[in-house]
């Protein structure tokens, strides 16, 4: 799967340089969504308990209902007098509709979730980024504040003040000032200095 940002609206310029362009009408499609529930206004709400009593029809199962369908139509004498012909094929026209919506519906559903899941990783990215501008030495004064916040929200607990200056002026850092090593980001790698290279391995490359 891509790793690229989403570009939730490809019709129009990418905005942003990264991809992005969140442009979609929400509350058309939350219309449109309550526009299904009045076109089924005998949808149900089932407890578990009640969607354990019911029969879960698989596809024979399916078959097995469309065929009934058939021998009631060729042989009415054989129902009940609680159900016509009439009755027999309205059940089935109403389940076979269902299950079709159904169907698409799923198929709507995990495009939405998918979609949902890569955005969400692709902001919380972004998040991750302003996080470290917050924690940069040039911003680090001004920005202490929304640092701190951010730094609960990841459920971090914000460094005491000058621990990093204490630090600093104990051991010299060989790292640039816009490294954001340290910085507390998750999945933030440290960075190493090049001064002394590592030693030769005598084991040969497998």
């Amino acid at each position: 799967m891509s790793t690229n940002p989403i570009n939730t609206n490809p019709t129009q310029a990418d905005a942003t340089g990264g991809g992005v362009t969140p442009s979609f009408d929400e509350q058309g499609i939350m219309t449109a969504i309550e526009t299904i529930r009045q076109k089924l206004p005998f949808l149900l709400n089932l407890t578990p308990a009640e969607r354990k009593g019911l029969a879960k029809l698989g596809d024979k199962s399916r078959a097995f209902v469309l065929k009934a369908v058939d021998v009631a139509t060729q042989n009415p004498e054989a129902l009940p007098r609680s159900h016509s012909v009439q009755d027999v094929r309205n059940i089935a026209d109403v389940f076979r509709g269902m299950f079709s919506i159904r169907l698409a519906l799923q198929q709507l559903y995990k495009q939405v979730d998918d979609t949902t899941t890569k955005i969400g990783s692709d902001a919380y990215a972004v998040a991750r980024t302003v996080y470290a501008g917050t924690k940069t030495p040039v911003a680090r004064a001004h920005l202490a504040t929304a640092a701190s916040n951010l730094a609960r929200r990841f459920g971090r607990k914000p460094k005491p003040a000058g621990s990093s200056t204490t630090a600093s002026a104990a051991t010299p850092s060989t790292a640039t000032p816009s490294s954001f090593a340290g910085s507390g980001v998750p999945g933030a790698k440290p960075e190493t200095s090049p001064a002394v290279p590592p030693p030769p391995s005598s084991a040969p490359h497998a």
